[in-house]
């Protein structure tokens, strides 16, 4: 199993550290937005203005900033954190650092869609000359 860590990117907001995770349920909110993450990048290149490519890219990073805040409170019940919202992201960050943060958000969407696939051995692969092993 991968572990979380392995699966985000970190960003910085406000002279906090977040990390943007992939989860299943943050795939769920993409999908009611976009109709899936195959439609997200279409989405974020045509925007119709710069004000809405901003409003979407500020959503992404507070839903899947959130999604780290939100597993931590899972395990930390008794000392909950407080998620960051789409107000906060807009106040404390400047339309550069979100061109920046747009890099992480497709770091953290491979990550977290990344497949690891193992193969067997092939028989019909063998180098010339080989034997074969028995069927």
């Amino acid at each position: 199993m991968m572990e979380q860590n392995e699966r985000t990117a970190a960003i910085q907001i406000g002279g906090e550290n977040y990390e943007l995770l992939l989860t299943t349920k943050a795939t769920k909110e993409i999908a009611k937005r976009y109709g899936g993450l195959e439609n997200l990048g279409n989405k974020l290149m045509k925007s119709e203005n710069f004000e809405m490519a901003l409003d979407e890219i500020i959503w992404l990073i507070a839903l899947m900033a959130n999604q780290s805040i939100l597993i931590y409170n899972l395990r930390h019940k008794e000392e909950p954190k407080a998620l960051l919202t789409v107000e906060e992201v807009e106040l404390l960050t400047s339309p550069l650092d979100l061109a920046a943060y747009k890099d992480a958000i497709m770091a953290a969407m491979v990550r977290g869609t990344k497949r690891h696939v193992e193969s067997e051995p092939d028989p019909k692969n063998a180098p010339a000359g080989q034997k074969q092993p028995p069927r």
